[in-house]
């Protein structure tokens, strides 16, 4: 069943919809979704190496996108918070976290791309905590860059080794994925 839908994956992945689609689902993941565009940019670059940099780079700036929608989420809900973190006297604690994003929010978003902890989480934190958006954005933008461009740098340079890795190990690396997204989810929900 695995390799079917693989397949069916692969071949949607050349049709002159799939760019749309990846740059929705990377939109998406930036602000609310919890599947990793990955999952998408993979197979339309092993479908067509040669345009590796350009679905990079769309899948970067959509992902940019839904961060400045997920920042703007946690700002708006941050504005409505206030009133319980008043009703309970929690300015202080608020402005702690406040003040540590301040200080380490640049450095928490770059690192963020190292861990599976979904990038929403981080987007929204940062609005949450009001952390300045041009610097979130730039620091989104070195680190989701970096990671999207490095996969399509590996895809294209090599494509038929890595797609037959893949396809050769195609139960690991879902059953890897999929412990990745919910342990990023466990770890973004004890936050």
């Amino acid at each position: 069943m695995l390799q079917r839908l693989y397949a069916a994956v692969l071949a949607l992945s050349a049709r002159p919809s799939a760019p749309l689609w990846l740059a929705l689902i990377a939109f998406a993941e930036g602000s609310v979704f919890p599947v990793p565009p990955d999952l998408l940019l993979i197979p339309m670059v092993l479908a067509r190496r040669d345009r590796a940099w350009l679905l990079a780079g769309l899948c970067t700036l959509a992902s940019l996108c839904g961060g400045a929608v997920g920042w703007l989420l946690g700002d708006l809900l941050i504005g409505l918070a206030d009133r319980v973190i008043h009703l309970y006297h929690a300015e202080h604690a608020l402005a702690v976290y406040r003040d540590s994003f301040a200080r380490y929010g640049f450095t928490v978003i770059l690192l963020k791309g190292l861990t599976p902890v979904p990038y929403k989480v981080v987007a929204i934190a940062a609005g949450v905590a009001h952390y300045s958006l041009p610097l979130f954005l730039l620091a989104s933008l070195i680190t989701r860059g970096a990671r999207f461009f490095l996969v399509a740098a590996l895809l294209r340079r090599f494509g038929p080794a890595a797609q037959a890795f893949i396809e050769k190990r195609l139960t690991l690396l879902a059953l890897a994925a999929f412990v990745l997204v919910v342990g990023g989810l466990l770890v973004a929900l004890r936050v």
